[in-house]
């Protein structure tokens, strides 16, 4: 797959197939991606909390907000949330301050994912102290970002930003998610 494939199929999916399971392997494999990529200084600060069982996902999802622009909707139903997660932590232990290292590394684990056929969606509104408490982590894990995971159910599609220059993405009644984007003319400044 080309990368420009790649990354136009890498979008935020918020509704899977919750029974299509994620194992635990394929959540190493991303992750060992993320291992790879680049790290500020070399220093190596993220560590990776993983969940494809569905009784820990489930604690997981209790302390997860969904898609802020789509007020009327909770975040997925029963049968259509992720079947994994990778949470991205930050060891105070290594350093006192991630940089954009944990942009970085979600960014490779999503490629993975859909690289994999499988679609997520990086989410960081989360509950952390509590969700912190809910795993039991230790004081020194900061928790950055959490990634969900799974077989996609929904389409996205790529649009063009309208005249209005409205750049919220948007739910048709088909359920077809739209997402705005501003054109290459448009981010060039000179």
């Amino acid at each position: 797959m080309k990368i420009r494939d790649l990354i136009r199929g890498n979008r935020s999916y918020r509704r899977f197939f919750q029974n299509v399971a994620v194992e635990r392997e394929t959540l190493e494999e991303l992750v060992d991606l993320a291992r790879l990529s680049p790290s500020g200084q070399n220093l190596q600060p993220l560590k990776y909390f993983l969940s494809s069982d569905p009784a820990l996902n489930a604690v997981i999802f209790a302390h997860l907000k969904w898609a802020g622009d789509l007020k009327d909707w909770p975040g997925p139903e029963e049968g259509e949330r992720p079947s994994a997660y990778v949470i991205i932590l930050g060891d105070r232990a290594i350093s006192a301050s991630f940089g954009c290292d944990h942009g970085i590394a979600a960014q490779s684990i999503k490629l993975g994912a859909t690289g994999m056929g499988l679609g997520g969606c990086i989410i960081g509104s989360i509950r952390r102290k509590e969700l912190a408490e809910s795993l039991g982590l230790p004081d020194r894990f900061e928790i950055l970002l959490a990634i969900a995971i799974g077989k996609p159910k929904e389409t996205v599609v790529l649009e063009t930003v309208g005249p209005d220059g409205d750049i919220r993405y948007w739910r048709d009644t088909a359920a077809v998610h739209h997402v705005p984007k501003r054109t290459l003319t448009d981010v060039i400044v000179n």
